[in-house]
């Protein structure tokens, strides 16, 4: 696994890792209520997680679940900060 996530991806997924899997809507209202992004903003971090396959989206409603962990992406941020 080597998954670059940048700022604003963490944010969504620490939405998933804290609160277990969310639809994109639940995400976007709770980033709305936190740090102030609107629907817009949240989906389209939540595709780029998508596409780096960091994030499952599942029907009905767009529901996103996390593929990788929290530690999983410690260890890589580790990786890539020795190297």
């Amino acid at each position: 696994m080597a998954i670059k996530l940048f700022d604003s991806e963490l944010k969504v997924m620490d939405v998933l890792w804290k609160e277990g899997d969310k639809t994109a809507k639940q995400i976007s209202d709770i980033l709305k209520e936190e740090i102030g992004w609107n629907m817009n903003t949240t989906y389209t971090v939540i595709k780029k997680c998508v596409e780096k396959e960091a994030i499952e989206r599942r029907e009905p409603n767009f529901q996103c679940h996390p593929l990788v962990s929290r530690e999983q992406v410690r260890e890589q941020e580790a990786v890539d900060l020795v190297d």
